[in-house]
């Protein structure tokens, strides 16, 4: 199973993807830090569109978003 035998290959060729064969030691940190780093900025940017969101025209059903977005939770707060 697998590709073959590994070849010899240009030692002065660079590639911004690592070259050939390339397995980093700590691929599993690097890759643990990348999702961490696109979940905090996906939670930061999901945080000021919820904030920031406002409807004009009140739906004519209930829709996901008047779960999280400011304008339906204080509407909902000073009804009850």
């Amino acid at each position: 199973m697998g590709g073959g035998a590994r070849y010899p290959y240009p030692k002065e060729v660079w590639s911004p993807a690592g070259g050939w064969w390339t397995r980093p030691s700590n691929w599993k940190s690097n890759t643990a830090i990348a999702f961490a780093g696109i979940f905090a900025v996906a939670y930061g940017v999901f945080t000021v569109s919820a904030d920031k969101e406002r409807r004009l025209v009140e739906p004519s059903r209930p829709i996901p978003s008047m779960k999280w977005t400011t304008q339906y939770r204080e509407a909902k707060g000073a009804a009850q």
